[in-house]
C-alpha cells in the first residue's frame, strides 16, 4: 500500500478488499425514525450543498460520457444492483471536476471506470468480483493495478465515499404522500428511483441539489402512476420549506425534457454503441501489469502531468507511466 494512503482511515479497507456496506438511501446512519424526521433531516438539507459538485463546467464531457458508457454497460452485462452504478458515477462526476485524464489512450478511461466500479461494488458490500466487472472485452488489468488507481481516486476525492445523494432524502418528502399504504409507497419510491438512475447521465442533473432531484423524482413518478393522488402530493411538497420552489420547477422541466429526447434518440447514442466503440480497438488485448510507477506518482503528486502521443499498440508497464 503506497505511503500516501491514510493509516487507520475507515476506507483504507477498501483498498485491502474489505466491504463495507452504506446504504445511500439511509444515510443518515444510527438514527431512528423519529429522529430523522425531528432535527436530522434538518441537518442533512443544511449538509447537501458541501455535497454538490460546484465546478460541473470543468468536466471532460467526452471523458464523462466514455466513462459513463462504460460503467451502464457494465450494469447491463452484469446485471448490477443499479445503485452499485449510481454510486460510481458519482465517484465519476466527482474525480472529473478535479482532475484531467487524458483520452490519448482509451484504456486509461477504462480503468478509470473499473476502479470507480470495484469502489462502488465494496461500499455497497455487493459480491461482484474485478473479473466479473472487466468482462471479456479491451484490456484484462490485473488486481494491483486497479488498487493503484482506486487509491487515486480515494485520494481526489479526499476518502469521502458516503455522498449525500438524492436518495438520502425519498423518505423524507414520500412522508408527503397519501394514502399511506406501504404498497403504494413502495411503488411510488420505485418508480422515483427509476427516474433518478436514467436522469443521471445528464450533466444538467449535477447543477441540482440532491433533494431537488429527489423531490422532482417523486413528483414525475406520482404523475405518471398515481395521477389522482398528484396534486395534494405537489402542494405538500411545494409548501415544505425546504424545498427551493423555482429551482425543483425548472429540474422537474430537466426531467421531462429528457424522458422525451430518450424516447427520440437513435439507437447510435446508446451506452451500448458508445462502449462497443470505446472498446473496439482494445479486444483481445493482453492483461495490464501492476507496474506502479505512474499512479503512485501521480497519487503523491496529485496534479495533472502532460500528455502524450497515444501507443499503436496495447498497453503496456511502460505506458503506465503517462496515464494521465
Amino acid at each position: 500500500m503506497d505511503a500516501s494512503t491514510p493509516k487507520n482511515h475507515p476506507f483504507t479497507n477498501l483498498l485491502l478488499g474489505k466491504r463495507m456496506e452504506y446504504d445511500l438511501e439511509n444515510t443518515l446512519t444510527g438514527c431512528n425514525d423519529e429522529q430523522q424526521h425531528s432535527g436530522s433531516f434538518a441537518a442533512l438539507f443544511a449538509a447537501e450543498s458541501d455535497h454538490m459538485i460546484t465546478s460541473v463546467g470543468t468536466i471532460d464531457i467526452a471523458a464523462r460520457r466514455d466513462a459513463v458508457a462504460l460503467v451502464l454497460q457494465a450494469q447491463f452485462d452484469c446485471n448490477l444492483d443499479p445503485s452499485v452504478a449510481y454510486l460510481a458515477i458519482n465517484y465519476i462526476d466527482r474525480f472529473l471536476c478535479k482532475r484531467e485524464i487524458s483520452q490519448e489512450k482509451p484504456w486509461i478511461v477504462r480503468l478509470f471506470s473499473i476502479s470507480c466500479l470495484s469502489l462502488a461494488s465494496k461500499m455497497k458490500k455487493s459480491r461482484l468480483m474485478l473479473a466479473d466487472i472487466q468482462g471479456v472485452k479491451g484490456i484484462i488489468f490485473d488486481g494491483q493495478t486497479v488498487r493503484r488507481m482506486e487509491l487515486l481516486v480515494l485520494g481526489t476525492l479526499d476518502w469521502r465515499m458516503r455522498p449525500i445523494t438524492p436518495f438520502s432524502f425519498l423518505r423524507f418528502f414520500v412522508s408527503f404522500f397519501t394514502p399511506t399504504q406501504e404498497p403504494l409507497i413502495r411503488a411510488l419510491k420505485s418508480h422515483a428511483t427509476q427516474i433518478i438512475l436514467k436522469t443521471q447521465s445528464e450533466m444538467k442533473m449535477l447543477t441540482f441539489k440532491p433533494s431537488v432531484v429527489a423531490a422532482a423524482a417523486l413528483l414525475s413518478a406520482a404523475y405518471e402512476i398515481f395521477p389522482v393522488q398528484f396534486p395534494a402530493f405537489r402542494a405538500a411538497i411545494f409548501s415544505c420549506e425546504f424545498v427551493n420552489k423555482e429551482k425543483l420547477w425548472e429540474c422537474s422541466n430537466t426531467m421531462g425534457n429528457l424522458a422525451a429526447d430518450v424516447c427520440d434518440s437513435p439507437t447510435s447514442n446508446t451506452p451500448v454503441t458508445v462502449f462497443a466503440r470505446h472498446c473496439s480497438s482494445t479486444e483481445s488485448e493482453p492483461v495490464v501489469g501492476s507496474s506502479s510507477s505512474a499512479i503512485d506518482r501521480e497519487v503523491k503528486k496529485r496534479r495533472v502531468s502532460s500528455g502524450h502521443a497515444p501507443p499503436a499498440t496495447p498497453a503496456t508497464n511502460n505506458d503506465q507511466d503517462s496515464i494521465f
